[in-house]
């Protein structure tokens, strides 16, 4: 006899609770970052491209902060699932930021999760060979499980929870709508 698998899915946050959450992480970062440099926003690929996206849109309307440049950075590790795809994290540098010069620069990197930091500690990495004068990282969630040296300035939300627990971050235009829900998987 085969045991049944289940999934629990428990929405956390909805889109309105999200807007004021995003809306608060526009606003520390604001603080953050030196007043008058070159400001750089990385989004890390996938669904911290769009939330970089609305981070911008909020620190040029709302807190008159120009942002130079906006740029993504496809790092792959992990599935959303939290299955491991590659053993080491992986940078496919995208040709057009080859002879990328941030010397001077801020940088902001954006993901959705910050999980056990190989995304982000791989984001800064490459945002330092590329002369950064400062980087802060923001994330969405921070799980609060880093195995890596890797601290988040600014977190939308801290969600401590089990490992095998998987937070999905919906996210337009991949979702129809923002919202994160933790999903359990066990046995019937």
């Amino acid at each position: 006899m085969s045991a049944k698998h289940q999934e629990t899915r428990i929405c956390l946050y909805d889109a309105a609770q999200l807007a004021r959450v995003v809306e608060d992480m526009a606003q520390r970062s604001a603080g953050l970052l030196t007043p008058g440099a070159r400001l750089v926003v990385a989004g890390i690929v996938r669904r911290g491209v769009p939330l970089a996206d609305r981070v911008v849109a909020l620190l040029e309307q709302r807190f008159a902060i120009r942002v130079e440049r906006r740029i993504d950075l496809d790092i792959k590790r992990y599935a959303d699932d939290l299955t491991l795809i590659y053993p080491e994290t992986r940078l496919a540098e995208d040709p057009a930021h080859a002879a990328l010069d941030l010397t001077g620069a801020s940088v902001l990197v954006v993901d959705d999760v910050v999980f056990r930091g190989h995304s982000m500690l791989r984001a800064v990495q490459y945002l330092a060979q590329k002369n950064a004068e400062e980087i802060r990282t923001l994330a969405l969630v921070d799980r609060g499980a880093a195995k890596l040296p890797v601290h988040v300035d600014v977190s939308g939300v801290r969600l401590d929870v089990a490992p095998s627990d998987v937070i999905e971050c919906c996210v337009p235009p991949y979702e129809p709508e923002w919202s994160i829900h933790v999903v359990r998987k066990g046995r019937a």
